[in-house]
């Protein structure tokens, strides 16, 4: 189970990354840096700064509010798809028993 990042920790990593990232030839490398500074994954870093980044409208893709949509949306269509089983599945049942042949 991965550990719950502190959103202050995410906040600040981004900050570190953007104020610095013209020292370094890359973001990667940038995010390297500031990850090893604050003991995270440095790939962790490098995705938070492009998700701000998204989020700033700097760069193109969904941002946090949109894919927190998607997943509520996702987790709804899953829980209408189990309840539509279980209503044809009772279906089937409940003809099944009133079928006069089966009598």
């Amino acid at each position: 189970m991965p550990k719950k990042i502190d959103d202050e920790l995410k906040a600040r990593a981004v900050r570190l990354v953007q104020d610095h990232r013209g020292e370094y030839s890359s973001l990667t490398a940038a995010a390297a840096v500031v990850a090893k500074q604050l003991g995270v994954g440095k790939e962790s870093v490098r995705r938070w700064v492009i998700q701000a980044e998204v989020d700033d409208g700097q760069r193109a893709g969904a941002s946090t509010e949109e894919l927190a949509e998607i997943k509520a949306l996702k987790a709804k269509v899953r829980r209408l798809e189990e309840d539509n089983a279980i209503l044809k599945s009772a279906t089937v049942l409940f003809a099944g028993e009133l079928d006069p042949r089966n009598r």
